[in-house]
């Protein structure tokens, strides 16, 4: 989440009440499917930090490929870069992984990668870049990163702190907070 660590715990800005701030007048008006779906797809972008444009394009990319589309979504949303940053542990939260891969710290196959929206695919190497491996961030997280976990479909090197992508994620190795089927719904009307 955008907070990192704080959403782990009741603090979390994407909890809900369960009654709006302020004085409560009457009844609450019960939520539409559609307003359901709309609070699904605002979570999801949300959580992956895409603006509308974009997440409309990778939602019409996941409809062209063969599949099932709400799963086909899930796993491009995973191949993001700043994603898989972030699943590697490089970063506390997809923003902060974000800003790593804008600022230039990450290199991709030994390439110098700006674009935190790029897909990574199977054989891919993320890793540091020379300049970058000399701040304190990131001997900060070459201390913090033992303690963290990576997902199946990646493998990391924690002496060297490089990352590979080693197969494409599938939809079960991969943990949602939400509904993907209502996003689907959403953009399917």
């Amino acid at each position: 989440m955008l907070k990192g660590g704080r959403c782990l715990t009741p603090k979390c800005a994407m909890e809900r009440r369960a009654k709006p701030p302020g004085q409560q007048l009457g009844r609450r008006r019960r939520v539409s499917d559609r307003g359901f779906q709309l609070r699904e797809k605002q979570r999801v972008r949300y959580i992956y930090g895409m603006l509308e444009r974009q997440f409309r394009r990778f939602f019409a990319q996941a409809e062209k490929q063969p599949g099932i589309t709400g799963e086909n979504l899930l796993v491009l949303l995973e191949r993001r870069l700043d994603n898989v940053v972030y699943r590697l542990g490089f970063a506390d939260s997809r923003s902060q992984a974000r800003q790593l891969v804008r600022h230039g710290h990450v290199l991709l196959n030994g390439r110098k990668t700006d674009i935190p929206s790029c897909l990574v695919k199977e054989g891919d190497e993320i890793s540091w870049r020379e300049r970058s491996a000399k701040t304190g961030y990131y001997a900060e997280v070459a201390k913090s990163i033992e303690a963290k976990s990576v997902p199946g479909w990646l493998s990391l090197d924690r002496q060297r702190l490089v990352g590979r992508v080693v197969s494409p994620p599938t939809p079960d190795e991969i943990e949602t907070q939400f509904e993907i089927k209502n996003i689907v719904e959403y953009y399917s009307r």
